[in-house]
């Protein structure tokens, strides 16, 4: 029997059409299967000290695919804004559902989470390190990220970002606690 090398090279590149085809059909199917990866919307704020690094943050956390939304103090020659303002907006959107996330920078942190913190629902921490940032996800279900300017630097806040919006919420025991945070928020009317 003659091979007829015409015939062999049509058998091959159908063999290749083929294994493409059923490959991309595969492919195919196994993408609509996975789930799409939730875009996670991060509020930020800051007050005229916090404003160079919420916009480095904010800048770093959108190459990383979130989507950051601006809400203040956008002008870093107004020291007569007050922090308070700016965490309030910045736990308003979290708590109302228009962010995932927030993240607030003032000159120590504190002051601006505490402002955040007066909103239902919000858990604000503030870190100087990742591993308060991590711990405060894993175990505390925080839902806003404070930072200091003063206090860490550029590279460092990256760090301590990269561990907050990196960490999942563990559950478990943690939910139970929580739970019982979010109690004492609704009896705060009886004091």
């Amino acid at each position: 029997m003659l091979v007829n090398k015409e015939d062999l090279l049509k058998d091959a590149v159908k063999s290749v059409v083929l294994k493409e085809v059923v490959g991309g059909v595969v492919e195919a199917a196994k993408a609509a299967e996975e789930p799409e990866a939730k875009v996670i919307r991060i509020a930020c704020g800051s007050d005229h000290a916090g404003i160079e690094l919420k916009l480095t943050l904010m800048a770093y956390l959108q190459e990383k695919g979130f989507v950051c939304t601006d809400l203040g103090n956008y002008d870093p020659d107004d020291r007569d804004d007050d922090y308070p303002v700016y965490g309030e907006k910045v736990g308003r959107a979290v708590a109302h559902g228009e962010a995932d996330f927030g993240l607030l920078v003032c000159g120590t942190g504190l002051g601006i989470s505490l402002a955040a913190n007066k909103v239902p629902g919000i858990r604000a921490c503030v870190c100087s390190e990742p591993y308060t940032a991590r711990m405060s996800r894993a175990h505390n279900n925080c839902n806003v990220l404070s930072m200091g300017a003063r206090v860490v630097g550029r590279e460092l806040a990256k760090m301590i970002a990269d561990s907050f919006f990196g960490t999942e919420f563990e559950g478990g025991r943690h939910a139970r606690r929580v739970h019982m945070i979010s109690e004492i928020e609704a009896r705060r009317d009886e004091a």
